[in-house]
């Protein structure tokens, strides 16, 4: 007997009258065959990920300058935002600490409006990404410019921990990672045992957790995250032993259940040009976070993300984070991971988990004043630690120099400098050492007696039949990309030249791709030899320099008749054009 044709849910049936335009993953998923099971596996996941997101959501509030409300309202929105227009099925967005160093210098320097200015420009930034295509482009950021500013960021958020840690009451927390220590070293005489006491209460039951929980019977407590049960644990302490700590309630006052109206930032022509920098690093931050988690997720799932749809979502989740008064939003790795992990595989269970936010945020939020702020340090100092990658970072000092030189200055420019500073010039530097490493690979030889054919496989490499070459010819070889790396290297052997041959030939076998400075070299060169009465021929030239060199003229200025497939034809060209019948005996010099 055939089984039953399975049967399409209400859900299923509801989400395919919507245009895919506007639910371009949620669409495609649900549309493919979304059973009542499939939904009950996203339902139960987004509930696991709204409880983690939790105690993370008001730690990266309080840890960036805002409130613990403004945490979760970032991640409400952009949790729902991306996962319904996002790119990725499994994503789950919403604040990072990868913003944590960038968020707190904007409202230290500008206050709110600067930072929603910013991460409105941002948002605008993200979306003409995605529609221009970039998805792809963000993801060739040098990788120790991406370790250097991750492990920067990761020491400036474990260094912000100290006084909530200790215990120690500021005046004012510098924004700066010099100062703060200063500031910091001046106030140890003031630490309060019982902060710290909690503070390393709370590290530990989050770091033994997981071994504790994975020991049990019931597979529920092992979804439970370590934060969640240090905070119940050292929230439930100090209230009931009334200890003399500060709370969350201490210092933001009563946390607000209930998201506030949109409404527009004071914004001002010179705002806005103050916040555009920080702005562009906003979007590259959740750009390059975002197309990050999502990779991870293809690589737990199996399926592809759209890249470009992602950054759209994202632009469009940081145009509406700063209306109800959030902040920055991107893809969060770990979130996205123990989604994962707990049986999610459609965009559901990201909105499920916004909706489980909202709920606690509205029926139970106004418990959260209750938390210490030294629970919330040491769940600030897990983060950091797993941000550092610092077996990553160690690893890169047996890397090349120059990779080695982007790492440490990027790393050393987000500590001391800013954030912004350290990924343009990290990327400029990066940029720069790879354009020096290219023309380093690029060579070009010079052949004035015969050449050798490499790349035939002969049996005996002592019996090589050379092609020799006619007095009055020289042959240039280039290996690499010609480009304007390569130009000067070219200029200083012809420059070597006693006088100009008869005939020149360029051999281009090895050339993939020349750029507007190559093809202006080879414009010099033909004008040159016009001049000197000189030969020029071009030979083994492939489909990328061809084409550069047909949109740039060069083809007609030099002449079909001095193209050759092959340096035998270039050289039986050569010949005829001397007037040479006979070979001369092959010897080879090469330089």
């Amino acid at each position: 007997m055939e089984n039953p044709a399975p049967t399409t849910s209400g859900l299923s049936r509801l989400i395919s009258r919507i245009p895919a335009a506007f639910t371009p993953i949620l669409a495609t998923v649900l549309k493919e065959g979304y059973s009542r099971h499939d939904f009950l596996k996203d339902f139960l996941s987004g509930i696991i990920v709204g409880i983690v997101a939790l105690p993370l959501a008001i730690a990266f509030g309080i840890a960036s300058g805002v409130t613990p409300a403004q945490g979760m309202i970032t991640a409400i929105l952009g949790g729902f935002i991306t996962a319904f227009l996002g790119g990725s099925r499994a994503q789950v967005s919403g604040p990072t600490g990868a913003f944590i160093v960038i968020i707190y210098g904007i409202i230290q320097k500008y206050g709110y409006d600067g930072l929603a200015t910013a991460t409105l420009i941002a948002g605008v930034l993200l979306i003409g990404m995605g529609l221009a295509r970039f998805g792809g482009v963000l993801q060739f950021i040098p990788f120790p410019v991406i370790v250097g500013f991750t492990s920067g960021i990761a020491l400036i958020i474990a260094t912000g921990q100290i006084p909530s840690f200790l215990g120690l009451v500021l005046e004012k927390d510098p924004a700066d990672w010099v100062h703060k220590i200063g500031v910091y070293a001046q106030h140890l005489t003031q630490i309060n045992l019982w902060t710290v006491t909690i503070a390393v209460l709370a590290l530990l039951l989050i770091m033994s957790w997981p071994k504790f929980s994975s020991r049990g019977a019931s597979k529920f407590l092992s979804r439970i995250p370590g934060s969640l049960v240090a905070i119940l644990v050292t929230t439930a302490l100090a209230k009931f032993l009334d200890l003399p700590i500060l709370t969350i309630g201490d210092k933001y006052g009563v946390v607000p259940s209930t998201i506030p109206l949109p409404h527009l930032p004071s914004i001002s022509f010179e705002l806005v040009r103050e916040m555009f920098s920080p702005a562009m690093t906003i979007a590259m931050l959740a750009g390059i976070e975002s197309l990050l988690s999502a990779v991870v997720a293809d690589g737990m799932t199996g399926h592809k993300h759209r890249p470009n749809m992602e950054l759209v979502a994202q632009g469009v989740a940081n145009i509406v984070s700063p209306l109800f008064g959030g902040i920055p939003s991107t893809g969060a790795i770990a979130r996205t991971a123990t989604n994962i992990r707990n049986g999610g595989r459609s965009p559901v269970s990201g909105i499920v988990h916004a909706i489980v936010l909202l709920l606690i945020m509205l029926f139970i939020g106004k418990w959260a004043a209750l938390i210490p702020m030294a629970t919330l340090a040491a769940i600030l100092l897990v983060v950091a630690y797993n941000m550092s990658e610092w077996r990553t970072f160690v690893k890169l000092f047996k890397a090349p120099k120059s990779d080695l030189i982007v790492l440490l200055l990027t790393f050393a420019l987000t500590v001391i400098v800013d954030l912004t500073v350290a990924i343009q010039v990290g990327v400029v530097a990066g940029a720069i050492l790879f354009i020096r490493r290219m023309a380093e690979v690029t060579q070009v030889n010079v052949v004035t007696k015969s050449i050798r054919d490499d790349d035939e496989e002969i049996a005996d490499p002592m019996n090589v039949a050379a092609r020799a070459i006619p007095t009055g010819v020289i042959v240039y070889e280039v290996y690499g990309s010609f480009f304007f790396g390569a130009v000067e290297k070219f200029n200083s052997i012809l420059s070597e030249l006693e006088r100009p041959p008869k005939v020149l030939i360029i051999r281009m076998r090895a050339v993939l791709s020349i750029d507007s400075s190559g093809l202006h070299f080879l414009e010099d060169m033909i004008k040159r030899c016009e001049k000197e009465k000189v030969r020029l021929i071009l030979s083994g030239v492939h489909m990328q320099p061809t084409i550069a060199m047909t949109n740039a003229g060069l083809i007609d200025m030099l002449g079909d008749d001095n193209f050759s497939a092959n340096i035998d034809q270039a050289l039986t060209m050569a010949r005829n054009y001397l007037g040479v019948k006979s070979v001369e005996s092959p010897i080879v010099t090469q330089v």
